[in-house]
């Protein structure tokens, strides 16, 4: 994958390429998350400070969440999952946002969901659980029933919505940020080029900063849509009143 004239860094073993950028900033993202977590949660209080507070605030946000697609009862399983899909993508919508890093051509520092790989990988898992919890919570008869209702020939009709879901729920997420990278990247070549031409970088700064602060309103929109979507098509698969 290309970002402007950027090559991604790809390595191949037995067969398989793999792209080193997405294994990085993979794993940069997943352990901000985990240190925001251990932080938050170090030194618990009954009125709650700092990273406490924040962490605390998250839970009812998600919980939150929760409770306005399904009944408690059924979605209470999934707070953890919502806060950790929520403060993940979050974090990695926000890696690309201050700057990006390239070197001999190669895009290493970036967004790790302005990749459609990493997007519709966390879509598939999202689909995956919401049938794994239906069948769980409802018994594979019962759940292989929902398929069929109310018409038997719905089902190809839901076989197709299954796919949709997915590719709509990555798809989505990976097209935001990708194009706000993109822009910021044009702005920043923009403010190179005018740099030399006296108070000329200011012209061009202004609107990158205001394209900033847009994405970090548009990377915090799209955790949350991400982890409502979530919620959504469990609550299908495991509410008895869907």
């Amino acid at each position: 994958m290309k970002l402007l004239n950027h090559e991604a860094p790809i390595y191949t073993f037995l067969g398989l390429q793999f792209n080193l950028a997405n294994v990085l900033m993979i794993t940069v993202a997943s352990v901000i998350v985990f240190l925001i977590a251990v932080l938050s949660t170090r030194k618990l209080a009954m009125k709650p400070t700092g990273m406490q507070n924040f962490m605390e605030w998250v839970m009812d946000f998600v919980k939150n969440i929760i409770n306005s697609t399904m009944d408690w009862k059924d979605g209470g399983r999934f707070h953890i999952l919502g806060i950790t899909i929520i403060m993940y993508i979050f974090v990695a919508n926000m890696l690309g946002l201050p700057f990006s890093v390239t070197i001999n051509g190669e895009l290493w520092w970036k967004s790790p969901t302005a990749d459609p790989a990493i997007t519709l990988t966390l879509a598939t898992m999202v689909v995956a659980l919401s049938h794994y919890y239906g069948v769980k919570m409802k018994g594979t008869a019962e759940y292989g029933k929902e398929f069929f209702r109310p018409f038997w020939f719905m089902f190809p009709i839901k076989i197709i919505e299954e796919f949709a879901n997915t590719l709509t729920l990555g798809l989505r997420l990976y097209g935001n940020i990708y194009a706000g990278e993109i822009l910021l990247a044009l702005l920043a070549g923009s403010l190179s080029h005018v740099g030399s031409f006296g108070t000329g970088w200011l012209v061009a700064a202004v609107p990158m900063l205001a394209w900033q602060g847009f994405s970090l309103f548009v990377g915090a929109i799209q955790a949350f849509i991400f982890t409502m979507l979530t919620m959504v098509y469990l609550s299908h698969k495991v509410s008895s009143d869907h």
